[in-house]
Protein backbone atom coordinates (compact mmCIF):
# COMPACT_ATOMS: atom_id res chain seq x y z
CA UNK A 1 0.00 0.00 0.00
CA UNK A 2 1.26 3.66 -0.90
CA UNK A 3 1.65 6.29 1.23
CA UNK A 4 -1.41 7.83 -0.67
CA UNK A 5 -3.41 4.95 -0.47
CA UNK A 6 -2.98 4.82 3.39
CA UNK A 7 -3.66 8.18 3.93
CA UNK A 8 -6.86 8.02 1.76
CA UNK A 9 -7.94 4.48 3.69
CA UNK A 10 -6.55 6.38 7.26
CA UNK A 11 -9.19 5.52 10.02
CA UNK A 12 -8.90 6.36 13.17
CA UNK A 13 -8.60 3.55 15.74
CA UNK A 14 -10.07 5.62 18.38
CA UNK A 15 -13.43 5.55 19.24
CA UNK A 16 -15.97 8.64 19.38
CA UNK A 17 -15.08 11.75 19.20
CA UNK A 18 -11.55 11.36 19.64
CA UNK A 19 -11.70 9.54 16.28
CA UNK A 20 -13.50 11.85 14.05
CA UNK A 21 -10.74 14.39 15.42
CA UNK A 22 -8.32 12.74 14.70
CA UNK A 23 -9.63 11.49 10.93
CA UNK A 24 -10.33 15.46 10.69
CA UNK A 25 -6.77 16.46 11.35
CA UNK A 26 -5.68 13.30 9.16
CA UNK A 27 -7.54 15.09 6.53
CA UNK A 28 -6.47 18.74 6.83
CA UNK A 29 -2.82 16.98 6.73
CA UNK A 30 -3.33 15.52 3.74
CA UNK A 31 -4.72 18.62 1.82
CA UNK A 32 -2.10 20.80 3.09
CA UNK A 33 0.78 18.08 1.98
CA UNK A 34 -0.43 17.47 -1.14
CA UNK A 35 -1.24 21.61 -2.22
CA UNK A 36 1.58 22.70 -1.14
CA UNK A 37 4.08 20.63 -2.85
CA UNK A 38 1.75 20.65 -5.83
CA UNK A 39 1.52 24.34 -5.78
CA UNK A 40 5.60 24.52 -5.29
CA UNK A 41 6.02 22.90 -8.54
CA UNK A 42 3.66 24.38 -10.68
CA UNK A 43 5.48 27.69 -9.27
CA UNK A 44 8.92 26.50 -9.72
CA UNK A 45 8.31 25.31 -13.02
CA UNK A 46 6.93 28.62 -14.24
CA UNK A 47 9.50 30.28 -13.27
CA UNK A 48 12.06 27.80 -14.65
CA UNK A 49 10.11 28.47 -17.93
CA UNK A 50 9.66 31.82 -17.71
CA UNK A 51 14.03 32.08 -17.53
CA UNK A 52 14.57 30.28 -20.14
CA UNK A 53 11.43 31.17 -22.39
CA UNK A 54 11.35 35.04 -21.83
CA UNK A 55 14.80 35.37 -20.14
CA UNK A 56 13.58 36.87 -16.72
CA UNK A 57 12.43 35.23 -13.30
CA UNK A 58 9.47 35.81 -11.68
CA UNK A 59 10.43 37.94 -9.21
CA UNK A 60 7.88 36.37 -6.60
CA UNK A 61 8.74 32.69 -6.85
CA UNK A 62 11.66 32.33 -4.00
CA UNK A 63 8.73 33.95 -1.51
CA UNK A 64 6.34 32.19 -2.53
CA UNK A 65 8.41 28.96 -2.30
CA UNK A 66 9.94 29.92 0.92
CA UNK A 67 5.60 29.97 2.28
CA UNK A 68 5.45 26.42 0.80
CA UNK A 69 8.30 25.70 2.55
CA UNK A 70 7.25 26.83 5.98
CA UNK A 71 3.49 25.08 5.12
CA UNK A 72 5.17 22.06 4.25
CA UNK A 73 7.45 21.37 7.08
CA UNK A 74 5.06 22.35 9.82
CA UNK A 75 2.07 19.86 8.13
CA UNK A 76 4.79 17.23 7.74
CA UNK A 77 5.56 17.26 11.42
CA UNK A 78 2.16 16.14 12.42
CA UNK A 79 1.95 13.72 9.19
CA UNK A 80 4.86 11.82 10.46
CA UNK A 81 3.94 11.73 13.59
CA UNK A 82 0.07 10.67 12.87
CA UNK A 83 2.36 7.40 10.86
CA UNK A 84 5.22 6.62 13.54
CA UNK A 85 7.70 7.48 11.04
CA UNK A 86 9.59 10.25 12.98
CA UNK A 87 13.22 8.78 14.01
CA UNK A 88 13.73 6.36 16.93
CA UNK A 89 16.26 5.16 19.14
CA UNK A 90 14.96 2.24 20.81
CA UNK A 91 17.59 -0.02 21.84
CA UNK A 92 16.37 0.15 25.78
CA UNK A 93 12.85 0.46 24.75
CA UNK A 94 13.06 -2.58 22.72
CA UNK A 95 14.58 -4.79 25.46
CA UNK A 96 11.36 -3.99 27.90
CA UNK A 97 8.37 -6.04 27.89
CA UNK A 98 5.23 -5.00 26.57
CA UNK A 99 3.80 -3.30 29.37
CA UNK A 100 7.26 -1.36 29.92
CA UNK A 101 7.38 -0.28 26.31
CA UNK A 102 3.28 0.60 26.45
CA UNK A 103 4.38 2.84 29.54
CA UNK A 104 7.42 4.20 28.04
CA UNK A 105 5.51 5.04 24.85
CA UNK A 106 3.07 6.33 26.39
CA UNK A 107 5.72 8.83 28.45
CA UNK A 108 7.34 8.99 25.28
CA UNK A 109 4.21 10.10 24.00
CA UNK A 110 2.84 12.59 26.80
CA UNK A 111 6.43 14.51 26.83
CA UNK A 112 6.26 15.33 23.14
CA UNK A 113 3.07 16.38 23.13
CA UNK A 114 4.04 18.84 25.83
CA UNK A 115 7.09 19.94 23.74
CA UNK A 116 4.79 20.83 21.10
CA UNK A 117 2.75 22.77 22.73
CA UNK A 118 5.70 24.59 24.36
CA UNK A 119 6.77 25.11 20.91
CA UNK A 120 3.20 26.13 19.78
CA UNK A 121 3.37 28.77 22.92
CA UNK A 122 7.08 30.34 21.84
CA UNK A 123 5.99 30.29 18.08
CA UNK A 124 2.77 32.29 18.81
CA UNK A 125 4.99 34.60 20.66
CA UNK A 126 7.40 34.97 18.29
CA UNK A 127 4.77 35.69 15.69
CA UNK A 128 3.42 38.54 17.26
CA UNK A 129 7.03 39.93 17.86
CA UNK A 130 7.07 39.94 14.04
CA UNK A 131 3.92 41.29 13.11
CA UNK A 132 4.81 44.03 16.01
CA UNK A 133 7.91 45.15 13.77
CA UNK A 134 5.72 45.86 10.60
CA UNK A 135 8.26 43.79 8.52
CA UNK A 136 6.81 42.53 5.15
CA UNK A 137 7.93 40.27 2.08
CA UNK A 138 9.68 42.74 -0.18
CA UNK A 139 8.67 40.78 -3.28
CA UNK A 140 4.51 40.36 -2.14
CA UNK A 141 4.75 43.13 0.29
CA UNK A 142 2.02 41.21 3.12
CA UNK A 143 3.57 41.14 6.43
CA UNK A 144 5.79 38.37 7.12
CA UNK A 145 4.41 37.28 10.31
CA UNK A 146 1.45 35.92 7.72
CA UNK A 147 4.21 33.18 6.47
CA UNK A 148 4.76 31.52 10.01
CA UNK A 149 1.35 31.02 11.14
CA UNK A 150 1.77 27.61 9.61
CA UNK A 151 4.37 26.75 12.81
CA UNK A 152 2.19 27.04 15.85
CA UNK A 153 -0.85 25.35 13.60
CA UNK A 154 1.84 21.89 12.86
CA UNK A 155 2.95 22.24 16.55
CA UNK A 156 -0.72 21.84 17.25
CA UNK A 157 -1.42 18.90 15.40
CA UNK A 158 1.72 17.48 16.43
CA UNK A 159 0.93 17.83 20.09
CA UNK A 160 -3.11 16.38 19.84
CA UNK A 161 -1.36 13.56 17.75
CA UNK A 162 1.11 12.60 20.41
CA UNK A 163 -1.63 13.51 22.87
CA UNK A 164 -3.68 10.99 21.47
CA UNK A 165 -1.54 7.93 21.02
CA UNK A 166 -1.03 8.37 24.58
CA UNK A 167 -4.68 7.95 24.93
CA UNK A 168 -4.51 4.84 22.48
CA UNK A 169 -1.91 3.41 24.62
CA UNK A 170 -3.71 3.68 27.82
CA UNK A 171 -6.60 1.93 26.39
CA UNK A 172 -5.30 -0.60 24.72
CA UNK A 173 -3.70 -3.85 24.90
CA UNK A 174 -0.68 -3.55 22.34
CA UNK A 175 1.67 -0.50 21.72
CA UNK A 176 1.09 1.98 19.51
CA UNK A 177 3.64 4.15 17.85
CA UNK A 178 0.51 6.64 17.10
CA UNK A 179 -2.95 5.99 17.13
CA UNK A 180 -3.04 3.76 13.78
CA UNK A 181 0.33 2.13 13.93
CA UNK A 182 1.42 -1.18 15.72
CA UNK A 183 4.67 -0.92 17.31
CA UNK A 184 7.49 -3.47 15.40
CA UNK A 185 9.23 -3.77 13.05
CA UNK A 186 8.63 -4.86 9.08
CA UNK A 187 10.72 -7.45 7.57
CA UNK A 188 12.66 -5.46 4.92
CA UNK A 189 15.09 -7.92 3.59
CA UNK A 190 13.79 -9.26 0.03
CA UNK A 191 15.66 -12.26 -1.85
CA UNK A 192 17.10 -11.94 -5.02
Amino acid sequence: MTDEEAENAYRSGLPGPLGVIDTLISKLEAVLLAMGVLLMAVNTIANVIARFVFGDSIFVTGEINRILIIMITFAGIGYAARHGRHIRMSAIYDALPVGGRRALMIVIALFTALVMFFLLYYSLVYILEQRDSGRVLPALGFPIWWIYVWAPLGFLITGIQYLLTAIKNMTSRDVYLSTGVVDGYKDTETEV
